[in-house]
């Protein structure tokens, strides 16, 4: 029996396998060349994910791993601290430490940390607030320039507060006594305060008030109708163009249940028929949320900033 050939040297299949890997090599290396990346795109994500992760400074990993994270094993150490808002934010201070610096005993976060935190807090806000106040002081020194003559003459009183500027228009030389049509010659005075009035930002309302004797005419039956019919009037004037937008303005009519002075003397009673154009300018939304929480906090928060509860809720 005659036994087979062997031929020597690789199999006839394995040139044709040879030739197909070499092609499926080319094929890849076509692919990557024309692949391109987008750098701008992956440091944007890099960074996101470092700053998802509370990453704060990068240290080379030559040695050992330093931290305690296992998001980020090769960062820096840390002391966390609080917040007013219930996060822990962790600030890089010292890079050579082998592990964490929690801040937190076994019962929780530390006291004296939160402390401290806290009053620069305070600190914080009571600088903001005032600052705040500083502006709405400067508005009322720009009403009293225009309106000079008149409050001179007693005609116009200012007020401020924390967040509010008050004029206060006598009913001497703005009205006639019961009734609500403003005089003619108070006329200028009203075109004075609209243009001031639409350089100050703020919401504005005008308040009616009367003494505590009763009227009744066919034209004003009670003196409800009296201080909200004035105001009314105020209000047209002060909107007679665009100079002061519409959704700015309120009007109310208080009668006599905020006297401004005794009912008991014709004095104090003179000094009660007003209508008053009260400005709030208010704080904004993330002022008004630390301001809550802060009060929280400290309950003697407004004595220290003099700021009436009242006025604060009018301009929140």
């Amino acid at each position: 029996m005659e036994e087979d050939e062997v031929k020597t040297g690789a199999p006839e299949w394995m040139a044709t396998f040879a030739d197909l890997m070499a092609l499926l090599m080319c094929f890849f290396v076509l692919l990557l060349s024309f692949s391109e990346m987008d750098v701008l795109k992956y440091k944007q994500v890099a960074g996101s994910m470092a700053q998802a992760f509370g990453v704060q400074n990068e240290v080379t990993a030559d040695g050992i791993p330093k931290g305690t994270s296992v998001i980020a094993q090769e960062f820096s150490p840390g002391r966390p601290q609080p917040t007013i808002e219930p996060v822990m934010e962790q600030q890089t201070v010292d890079t050579t430490q082998q592990s964490l610096q929690t801040g937190q005993s076994d019962f929780g976060v530390d006291s004296n940390a939160i402390e401290a935190t806290a009053e620069d807090a305070k600190e914080l806000m009571i600088e903001k607030l005032k600052e705040m106040q500083e502006e709405t002081l400067e508005d009322a020194e720009k009403v009293k320039e225009v309106l000079e003559k008149e409050i001179s003459e007693n005609m116009v009183e200012i007020d401020t507060g924390f967040r509010s500027i008050t004029i206060r228009i006598r009913e001497r030389g703005s009205f006639d006594s019961g009734s609500a049509v403003i005089n003619p010659d108070f006329i200028p005075v009203m075109g004075k305060l609209r243009e001031i009035l639409g350089e100050i930002a703020g919401e504005i309302a005008v308040e009616g008030h009367t003494d505590n004797i009763p009227i009744s005419t066919p034209m004003i039956p009670s003196n409800w109708h009296l201080s909200a019919e004035r105001a009314l009037s105020v209000a047209f004037q002060l909107l007679i163009d665009d100079t002061i937008e519409d959704n700015r303005m309120k009007v109310v009519g208080h009668a006599d249940t905020r006297p401004f002075d005794t009912n008991d003397t014709e004095i104090g009673r003179s000094l009660n028929r007003r209508v008053e154009i009260v400005i709030h300018q208010s704080l904004d939304d993330e002022t008004s949320a630390e301001l809550n929480e802060l009060q929280g906090m400290d309950n003697d928060l407004l004595d220290t900033l003099q700021i009436d509860e009242e006025e604060l809720q009018a301009v929140r």
